[in-house]
């Protein structure tokens, strides 16, 4: 018997292969790979896709972090709210600016606690970065009115929920300013790296225009000290192939969603939760279990790979130890980082592939 893998990418690109092939090859054969008329496209189909004004496609979903809190002006000794069981990649988009992360706990369905982001407010807090965890929806009713209560700026990290809603509207429309990331296990991933930056306001999207390719407007005069962060031709491309796709891939992942929240029959397992008011992308199916190693190894043994996202809460990685945390600090992201596990969530998975894994996880 085959394995089943946590993740298959190869099989989106053979279901879609020759859209994906005469794209590529029409890029190719352009002669044209930066900044060109594919990214024009990509940026207005994908802006209008998620609601927005403006999209500007960026290198990676890390610069899109980053550099939208370098434009909203976020820089040394300013401080930055976020949730304590985040990816390292939305923490490190606000140090690089030279800011401190503030953590707050997450809630019961993965993702920041907005009833406790006020009493994390300070004289230094200058944003909250509302990052939509597993392809679930932050509460960003909450969120929105605790930053304009205390004019606070709101960047969403959208890297893993393409085309989700809060109360109908997608994610990363709420925010000053959406993020996204197009690496290749994403939603609407891209064959390689890739990111980009949504927004209503015009001012923003063009200084992030500008400042992604060496703060240069105009070739050779530079107005700001910028960065090198284009999304190129061929990505674009090969994602507005993918974008015309999105849809029936989001419905894809949510009906293998909803038969392992049927059919997993597991005391030890918790299946995770949908907010109210919020649709999930699925991004990742997260279970929690507190027997979550012992899981992982029995599964493994059942040929069933598993991932766990994420082992290592931020405030405890080696890379922040200047922060001054210690474990027992953020005890809910901790509690969590010993038992998620992400199980087999792929578009193309079989329903045969998916009954070995729910009766394995009723085994358990």
């Amino acid at each position: 018997m085959s394995r089943i893998k946590a993740n298959r990418i190869d099989l989106t690109y053979e279901r879609y292969s020759d859209e994906f092939d005469e794209k590529a090859l029409s890029v190719l054969r352009s002669g044209w790979f930066i900044l060109g008329n594919e990214l024009k496209a990509f940026e207005s189909e994908w802006a209008s896709y998620i609601g927005t004004k403006h999209c500007v496609g960026l290198a990676s979903g890390l610069d899109a972090l980053w550099i939208a809190f370098r434009t909203l002006g976020i820089t040394a000794g300013d401080e930055v709210i976020v949730c304590s069981n985040a990816y390292i990649a939305c923490v490190m988009g606000i140090t690089m600016n030279g800011a401190t992360p503030v953590f707050v706990e997450p809630d019961e369905y993965d993702n920041i606690d907005a009833s406790g982001i006020e009493a994390k407010i300070t004289d230094r807090t200058k944003a909250i970065l509302a990052v939509h965890l597993y392809g679930q929806c932050c509460d960003m009713d909450s969120i929105m009115r605790t930053a304009k209560a205390h004019g606070l700026k709101v960047v969403e990290d959208c890297a893993q929920s393409h085309g989700n809603h809060w109360k109908g509207k997608r994610a990363g429309t709420f925010g000053d300013i959406g993020c996204f990331s197009f690496y290749p296990t994403k939603g609407c991933g891209a064959f390689g790296d890739g990111g980009a930056v949504v927004t209503d306001d015009s001012a923003l999207a063009e200084k992030i225009r500008v400042f992604r390719n060496y703060g240069s407007e105009k070739r050779y005069h530079n107005t700001v000290v910028g960065a090198n962060s284009r999304l190129d031709e061929i990505q674009a491309g090969l994602l507005r192939v993918k974008l015309g796709h999105l849809d029936e891939l989001n419905a894809e992942r949510v009906r293998i969603a909803e038969r392992y929240t049927k059919e997993i029959d597991n005391p030890c397992i918790k299946v995770p939760k949908v907010r109210p008011g919020a649709d999930s992308s699925w991004h990742q199916y997260v279970i929690h279990c507190d027997r979550r190693d012992e899981l992982m190894d029995y599964l493994d043994g059942q040929g069933i790979d598993t991932i766990i996202h994420y082992p290592i809460p931020p405030h405890l990685q080696e890379a922040y130890n200047y922060l001054g945390y210690k474990k027992g600090d953020f005890p809910i992201a901790e509690k969590y980082a010993d038992e998620v596990l992400s199980l087999p969530m792929y578009n193309g998975m079989t329903d045969d592939d998916q009954t070995i894994v729910i009766e394995a996880l009723n085994r358990f």
